[in-house]
């Protein structure tokens, strides 16, 4: 494809606007949980109902987005998820705010699927993982600009500002959806008959390699979202980092993976996607299981540590999605990948709900249990590589 490049970096800008208008709720949590007086259980609500609205759709995408051109259905997936965004921006209680998760969620749950499914249909196996790194660079951009920025400008006006500049970054993106991303419609030339909803279940379900896959995005989502959700409250209660602070680690860990993730991504093609994965996947319980069990602590050291974690997240990630998205061949890729994203997204709303159980709050206003909470990250963590290891890529 001529504008190979072109097409990547505009699903990459599409996916950093998605990742920051899911990761801004995280670090505001020690601002709403003050505002709205809330408790950590219902701020684990507040963050798993976006995931969990997100894990509908994407398991009813499973049934038509195979049925349409990449582009159109894409279209119509954000102008639905920039107006969802909007109403974030204009909500002014806890209850009109999540309400307003629950439809980014329903919108924005079908962008993940959507992205690795062009991403699929163009690119072939020996450069996925390139491209996979590309496209998921976008959480380090996040994560150094998007964030900080937005905690940034909360912190000088109030916590509605991010989502009235996500609103109008959406409705911009929309211009490069029309000029960058070709009709994507070959899948639709297929002799595969299309099957029924039921039956497209039953494909996923009963192809043993897929479940595996599958199986292999709830252990990463379990080892990963018991911890972040609260890591932006528990390093201001029990780090004693300051909400202005907080974007320090955003920045840093988002700065080193901008480098780090297009270099994964090119390990994974040189070296094997599995063994990278592995390797990464040991060396991210090392800050699980050190952020976890912090007290008060110099900055320095704090960002140390979380920018390990960063990166050894990241560097995960970006093989295990080339792995889990070459499980599935052309004509199903796209609802089989809405499939993994819906349980993806509902394991992910299940394990910040989990951490929001386990997590309490002391007379002093600190958070308690959080160790707990990671060393159950750590064992899920390790789950994962048994299950990787089993999973063959067919595509």
């Amino acid at each position: 494809m001529r504008n190979e490049k072109l097409l990547l970096w505009t699903l990459a800008v599409i996916n950093f606007i998605h990742i920051v208008d899911f990761m801004i709720l995280m670090p505001l949590g020690p601002q709403l949980m003050r505002i709205f007086d809330i408790s950590p259980r219902e701020f684990g609500l507040l963050v798993s109902s976006y995931t969990f609205s997100a894990g509908i759709s994407s398991f009813f995408g499973a049934f038509f987005l195979d049925r349409f051109d990449r582009k159109k259905i894409l279209l119509w997936v954000y102008v639905g998820f920039t107006l969802a965004t909007l109403g974030c921006a204009l909500a002014n209680s806890y209850s009109i705010l999540l309400s307003a998760r629950v439809l980014s969620g329903l919108f924005g749950g079908l962008n993940t699927a959507l992205i690795l499914a062009i991403i699929g249909d163009v690119i072939p196996d020996e450069r996925r993982g390139r491209a996979m790194g590309l496209v998921m660079a976008a959480f380090s951009v996040a994560s150094v600009l998007g964030v900080p920025l937005g905690l940034f400008l909360a912190g000088l006006s109030d916590w509605h500002t991010p989502f009235y500049i996500l609103t109008a970054l959406s409705a911009g993106s929309l211009v490069m959806i029309f000029q960058y991303i070709p009709s994507i419609s070959d899948h639709l030339n297929s002799e595969v008959k299309r099957p029924n909803p039921i039956v497209v279940v039953k494909r996923v379900t009963s192809n043993s390699n897929q479940m595996r896959a599958i199986l292999l995005s709830v252990m990463i989502m379990f080892g990963q979202f018991m911890i972040i959700p609260f890591l932006s409250p528990f390093t201001v209660a029990n780090v004693g980092f300051t909400e202005i602070e907080l974007t320090y680690i955003y920045m840093a860990g988002g700065a080193v993976t901008i480098f780090t993730s297009p270099w994964v991504g090119r390990m994974a093609d040189r070296y094997g996607k599995l063994k990278v994965f592995t390797v990464f996947m040991c060396l991210n319980i090392i800050p699980i299981g050190v952020i976890t069990n912090l007290g008060v602590t110099p900055i320095p050291y704090v960002l140390l540590i979380s920018t390990m974690f960063f990166v050894t997240s990241n560097g995960r990630y970006v093989p295990a999605a080339a792995i889990i998205t070459g499980t599935a061949t052309a004509e199903n890729r796209g609802s089989f990948l809405s499939f993994n994203s819906s349980i993806q997204q509902i394991a992910t709303g299940v394990a910040s709900l989990i951490a929001g159980v386990i997590i309490g709050e002391n007379a002093a206003g600190e958070l308690t249990n959080y160790n707990i909470v990671g060393y159950l990250a750590i064992f899920f963590s390790l789950m994962c590589i048994p299950v990787a290891r089993r999973v063959k890529i067919v595509s």
